[in-house]
């Protein structure tokens, strides 16, 4: 018995010996491809960098992370099967990465980088718009929480509408997709605009922000960029497939089999109404089914949008107050309120438009769409609000001045802000005229729905 312990100790003891000098050696040769990746010298950081790959793969995540960077360079620099290797091996590298170091690896977001690197080099791969599409649909179902990057959102949807157009997808996956890909980016533009309001709301109470927090923000503004460029380029790419013609006869061949399928109803509801399909008898059927079936604030909105086609205005209102009142989410009751705000403006209820737009900015601050709008309701107004010529064009300093509010807070709306800003600034009164009058720095109070008051520029 003795002899089988002492055995098995000396074993024990020979194994530990030869794992520290395993972790010895990689910890060197680690440490060698490391300062040559930082040096950007890439070929001479390979033959170090296998060596620990191969031996010692669950050693530390920077072999993953700088082998990344390695096979990059030797994608970059390489041509024909020796650049496709690479490729391949790249895509291994990350599938080692996500068997060693899991909790480190997001499987959606590390899927959706393989399938965007197929992408990328489809020609060189021989791949077929199919195969990457079931790529990228297959990293959605894996893990559609960290299937975030916006560059890969895209592409996702594109493949689908080349399907399409190819007779190899019928409208409802298009049209099924195109739903899912928006509401998955709608998710995303939630989570930064939240914490991007964070920091707005606390620039705006005087405080200021800490060197982090400012990092910080440029990195939300960043995304929210990336994600309202896509969000038009996936609008540009669907165009006119999603016309009134494609979608009523498709959603009355399947309502049938889907009123009871609230969110069948409610996506159809949602496109029709997106499209101004609303004056189809379709749409009323399909509100009020989903409506039935559903209460919820989309519903209660669609109902109002039927009863101002109806030029039942106060039985709209109702409708819109109710899913605003419905809605418990703040970024959903943000949008309701813009949405509703939108429908008041077009009909000329201009007091009425600006209360939901401020009710918009008091739930999503970083949204600056309530405040353009806001500014292009006064401008509008300038003729009707001013007893005199000059109190008339002084309404285009207040629209310039809430313009601007949209250009601060607002990152996707920066340049739009900025020359509704000069535009109104070029119609208010000029310098001469400000000297000439004699009113320099004095308030003027705008009358009609407006109601506030506007000091004079200072000459």
């Amino acid at each position: 018995m003795k002899t089988k312990i002492t055995l098995l100790t000396l074993m024990l003891f020979v194994l530990n010996i030869s794992f520290a000098q395993q972790d010895e050696e990689c910890m060197t040769k680690l440490s060698i491809f490391h300062e040559y990746v930082k040096a950007k010298n890439f070929d001479a950081a390979y033959e170090p960098w296998m060596a620990v790959r191969n031996k010692c793969p669950k050693f530390n995540n920077a072999i993953y992370v700088d082998g990344e960077k390695i096979l990059d360079y030797k994608i970059e620099n390489t041509s024909g099967a020796e650049k496709v290797a690479f490729i391949n091996d790249l895509i291994k590298l990350w599938e080692e990465r996500g068997e060693y170091f899991p909790s480190k690896t997001p499987k959606g977001e590390y899927a959706a980088k393989a399938c965007q690197l197929m992408y990328e080099y489809r020609k060189e791969l021989n791949k077929s718009k199919l195969e990457l599409y079931e790529c990228y649909d297959a990293a959605y179902k894996l893990d559609k929480a960290t299937f975030t990057n916006p560059k890969s959102l895209y592409t996702y949807f594109s493949l689908m509408v080349d399907l399409y157009d190819a007779k190899q997808k019928p409208a409802a996956e298009l049209f099924d997709k195109y739903d899912d890909v928006v509401e998955k980016v709608e998710d995303e533009v939630k989570n930064y605009s939240e914490k991007l309001n964070e920091l707005i709301e606390k620039e705006d109470a005087g405080t200021d922000l800490a060197s982090k927090e400012k990092k910080y923000k440029k990195y939300y503004e960043s995304y929210l960029n990336a994600y309202d460029q896509i969000s038009g380029s996936i609008d540009s790419k669907l165009g006119d497939r999603a016309n009134c013609e494609n979608l009523i006869p498709l959603y009355e061949k399947g309502f049938e089999e889907n009123k009871g399928n609230a969110i069948w109803l409610q996506r159809a509801a949602g496109k029709m109404s997106e499209k101004e399909c609303t004056d189809d008898p379709l749409f009323f059927k399909l509100v009020n089914a989903y409506h039935e079936l559903s209460p919820s604030a989309n519903s209660a909105y669609y109902l109002g949008i039927l009863k101002d086609k109806e030029k039942k205005s106060t039985e709209a209102i109702a409708f819109y107050k109710q899913a605003i009142d419905l809605e418990t989410d703040n970024f959903k009751k943000s949008k309701l309120a813009y949405k509703v705000g939108t429908a008041l403006k077009k009909r000329g209820a201009y007091g009425q438009a600006r209360g939901y737009f401020r009710d918009a900015l008091k739930l999503n601050p970083s949204n600056g769409r309530p405040h353009l709008a806001i500014a292009a309701m006064y401008a509008a107004s300038a003729k009707d609000c001013g007893d005199t010529n000059f109190n008339k064009r002084a309404v285009y300093w207040l629209a310039a001045d809430e313009a601007a509010k949209a250009a601060r807070v607002d990152p996707t709306l920066k340049k739009a802000a900025s020359q509704s800003v000069a535009n109104y600034m070029a119609k208010a009164p000029s310098k001469s005229e400000i000297f000439e009058c004699s009113c320099s720095g004095q308030v003027i109070k705008i009358g009609c729905w407006i109601g506030l008051s506007v000091t004079v520029p200072k000459v």
